[in-house]
């Protein structure tokens, strides 16, 4: 694919067309650009209104009506990039092989490309099973309206298929830490730091503690990570603290060890009884654990990429969660980072590496083609 082509064109339209995840508008507008992608080919669209303030969901499906379990392929539309990011922080451009935008690595590049394919199989009638193609607008904040319906179809489907961008030379994805979001509230005692000191149970003080204990679960060796990226608490300079919060993120590889660890946060108590603590939340992608029937679907892909003239690698496991968390969760066999190649997820330095399209393009035909 050379860097004037119209296909590209149209990509470089998606990467202009910003869509964080808050921005239904922008969500929205990235659907509509789907939908009309979709006009010219024997493809059903069923679009679902989102909720919550968040874009719509796009239900693609194609191939043959057999009843039999299908095909899932899901790609989000949504970024982490707030609008106004193309203009200023991270513009559009091409510099050599790679193409520069907000959202073209995770994931615009593989979405629009692998969408390209699903339509291409859809016109030739060459679809091994039925397909469907789920395209949602909240997977960068958890996927919290999306994934009942990934887990539906899911269920429903014989393999599924993440569009999610490639890892380091074009690696695919066969396993992925699960992810958990808990959140803490500390609560002490409010008083004058000066005239009355002594009267006040420092709440930020208490948290600290409790951030010690909550950084001292991580266990690189099983792979457990717990992390405290932020702390609010207290009024004032001069006023000991009432209140204290902060947010903690687990990454763990294995079901057992997140339910362990959950407990472990859960059950955090005050180290003195003049303090309140309470936790809220949990698990929110369970992991994506590589099984034999996935360690098969990748076989096969390999196979493929080989035909096509290119060597696929399976990536170690992957510390972010995606929606192949819920299918893996669920036994159905999951191929992930199928996207496009790259580097830079979330960051103002992300590019997408051109000359990863258009073999990748065809190694989505192929596996649309012949999973069988």
């Amino acid at each position: 694919m050379s860097r004037s082509s119209p296909s590209l064109d149209t990509l470089f339209t998606w990467v202009r067309t910003e869509s964080p995840t808050s921005d239904r508008a922008g969500v929205n507008l990235m659907m509509d650009l789907v939908v009309a992608q979709m006009q010219d080919a024997p493809v059903a669209v069923e679009r679902i209104p989102g909720t919550d303030g968040l874009g719509d969901v796009l239900v693609l499906r194609a191939g043959p009506q057999t009843g039999e379990p299908g095909i899932l392929v899901m790609s989000h539309l949504d970024t982490v990039h707030p609008v106004g990011t193309v203009e200023r922080d991270l513009p559009l451009r091409v510099e050599g092989d790679r193409l520069y935008g907000p959202g073209i690595y995770d994931m615009k590049g593989g979405a629009w490309f692998c969408l390209e394919a699903f339509k291409d199989v859809a016109r030739r009638g060459t679809a091994a099973r039925p397909i469907t193609f789920l395209v949602t607008p909240d997977e960068e904040i958890g996927s919290p309206i999306t994934r009942p319906m990934i887990e539906d179809i899911g269920r429903r489907s014989a393999f599924a298929l993440v569009t999610e961008p490639a890892r380091d030379g074009g690696q695919i994805v066969t396993a992925r830490k699960g992810v958990g979001r808990f959140d803490v509230h500390v609560e002490g005692r409010p008083a004058h730091a000066g005239s009355r000191h002594k009267d006040g149970r420092n709440a930020v003080y208490e948290a600290a503690r409790q951030i010690l204990a909550v950084e001292g679960m991580t266990d690189y060796a099983r792979g457990i990570t717990t992390t405290v990226g932020m702390v609010s608490g207290g009024t004032a300079v001069n006023t000991i603290p009432q209140h204290c919060r902060f947010p903690v993120d687990l990454r763990v590889e294995t079901v057992a060890d997140g339910e362990a660890v959950t407990a472990a946060l859960l059950g955090l108590k005050p180290q003195n009884p003049d303090f309140i603590v309470t936790v809220t939340g949990g698990m929110n992608r369970p992991p994506y654990e590589r099984t034999e029937p996935t360690s098969r679907l990748f076989d096969h892909a390999k196979s493929l990429a080989a035909e096509i003239g290119f060597d696929l690698v399976s990536a170690p496991r992957a510390g972010g969660g995606s929606d192949g968390n819920f299918t893996a969760a669920l036994g159905i066999p999951t191929l992930d980072g199928l996207g496009i190649d790259g580097d830079g997820a979330h960051t103002l330095q992300e590019y997408g590496l051109i000359s990863s399209i258009a073999p990748r393009q065809k190694l989505m035909t192929r596996l649309l083609e012949s999973l069988r």
